[in-house]
């Protein structure tokens, strides 16, 4: 408590607050119903205790520490939404209202596996003596301020994992001799308490990054959620097109609109919605958000609902605001709908990962070539060249799932060289992004930048598209707006 106050007091929490008399101390201690709670077995907590079972397996005899991370400061006393770390979430199974910050999953070695034990956070106390007050003074982690926690049985049961108060997580980390994994820089008492091993660390985190890999049939399924959520919220954009038109900062109604539908389905979103209208949408990740939306532009939306397991979406289409694509916006997306094609085409568990992308950009080099953009595609495509990149910088997909760019940590052997598997889930988005300012391209095109992403599930024999709800092929798309309009 001590150390939460001297926090509060940094940040200047009290400076318009009122002190609490004794008496009024006394009153908060007393007076309130039993109002605990009977929680059943979160459905993902069988599949996060297999997951903790191979991190057991892989580091026996070693100390393994896996925080949740904490709070961030968005001004002054008021912080960002809280999001713990993806590792964390994917050994316990936590949910998005009911995760506490300074969480910490410790699996202390024990005979031939690990006690597992989770740190976290109690109830706030309606008792006289140390940390009642957090009741009520707490900005922070009071449950006047921030509404309710868990009690520490309550979590038990929730997840399936012992549990204790994060008061303890000193006394438990200084103890006993074993040595320590842990994932640095998301917990100040941990970084303090257990010693750097910067090897030990990154091979912990590479890991657990490729333990996510392959989704098991619990994650698929909040996948799915989460991209259908996705998919709605674009219905909802076009539905909005006409009235963003009507506003100086168009690409803010649409960012609403989308993230409306997010917080409305899930825990937020993914990652920060892209509303890029007009030469916006030739910035790879416009996120300023702040431009008008006009008749006649492209939109380009690259959005994902993340589900309340934290599992995320990640869709992008481009589309006509009036409706209709242009001659120069339909020659730009067709060329990009058939790259997405052929990537879809190459996924299929056994092929490389990097097969997908070798087929995409392959069909948009050609197609630069046909319009006399690069001399010769077969050249361009060469490792010392790449010159068709110029026009499309980027790879054409990742992983998903907790992360958008899922699996980040993993070894280049098993995500750029690896081969694709059953259970794996992948984004395919190749695009074209034509500068406003290129002089090497005709100016009907300049400032078109357009992207086609779609959201795919390795299957037993190919591949499944989650997010095929959305239309693909462009009068597909003007038919679906015209619905809707």
């Amino acid at each position: 408590m001590e150390r939460r106050q001297q926090n509060n007091a940094l940040r200047g929490v009290g400076s318009h607050d009122r002190s609490v008399p004794a008496a009024l101390a006394e009153n908060f201690a007393q007076g309130w119903a039993d109002t605990s709670l009977s929680l059943p077995r979160l459905p993902g907590a069988a599949y996060a205790a297999a997951r903790r079972a191979a991190l057991s397996e892989r580091f026996p005899g070693e100390r393994i520490v896996v925080p949740s991370g904490g709070l961030k400061v968005r001004s002054h006393d008021f912080d960002f939404h809280f999001r713990p770390h993806s590792a964390f979430v994917h050994l316990t199974a936590e949910t998005g209202t009911w995760a506490v910050p300074d969480s910490v999953l410790v699996l202390e070695p024990h005979g031939n596996g690990h006690d597992v034990t989770l740190f976290t956070r109690p109830r706030s106390p309606r008792t006289a003596g140390p940390g009642g007050a957090e009741l009520y003074s707490d900005r922070q982690y009071g449950e006047f301020w921030v509404g309710r926690r868990r009690s520490l049985a309550e979590t038990e049961d929730a997840l399936g994992v012992a549990t204790a108060s994060r008061d303890r997580l000193e006394q438990a980390l200084r103890g006993g001799g074993a040595p320590t994994r842990v994932i640095r820089g998301h917990d100040a008492l941990v970084d303090a308490l257990v010693p750097p091993a910067p090897e030990a660390e990154a091979e912990l985190l590479t890991f657990l990054s490729e333990l996510r890999l392959v989704k098991d049939e619990w994650e698929i399924e909040q996948l799915r959620l989460a991209v259908d959520s996705t998919v709605a919220g674009f219905h909802d954009v076009v539905r909005e097109l006409r009235q963003a038109t009507r506003l100086e900062r168009g690409e803010r109604w649409i960012e609403g609109t989308f993230n409306r539908r997010a917080r409305l389905d899930g825990y937020g979103l993914g990652f920060e919605t892209i509303a890029a209208a007009g030469a916006h949408s030739s910035t790879l990740h416009w996120m300023r958000n702040d431009g008008p939306v006009r008749e006649g532009d492209l939109l380009l939306l690259d959005a994902g609902v993340e589900a309340d397991s934290f599992y995320t979406g990640d869709v992008t289409r481009a589309l006509p605001v009036s409706g209709r694509f242009s001659d120069a916006q339909r020659k730009v997306y067709e060329l990009v709908y058939a790259a997405q094609s052929a990537g879809i085409a190459a996924l299929r568990p056994g092929a490389r990962y990097g097969d997908f992308h070798d087929a995409a950009v392959r069909v948009v080099a050609e197609g630069l070539e046909a319009w006399g953009l690069i001399p010769d595609a077969e050249a361009a495509l060469a490792p010392d060249s790449t010159l068709y990149r110029r026009y499309t910088l980027c790879g054409s997909g990742h992983h998903l799932g907790l992360d958008c760019h899922d699996c980040g940590a993993a070894r280049q052997e098993r995500y750029m060289e690896g081969v694709l598997e059953a259970g794996q889930v992948l984004t395919v988005e190749p695009g074209l992004y034509f500068q406003p300012d290129d002089l090497t391209v005709p100016e009907e095109l300049r400032g078109i930048g357009l992207r086609i992403e779609d959201d795919f599930l390795i299957t037993a024999t190919g591949a499944e598209c989650l997010s095929a709800a959305l239309p693909r092929a462009a009068d597909e798309v003007e038919a679906w707006m015209a619905s809707l309009r």
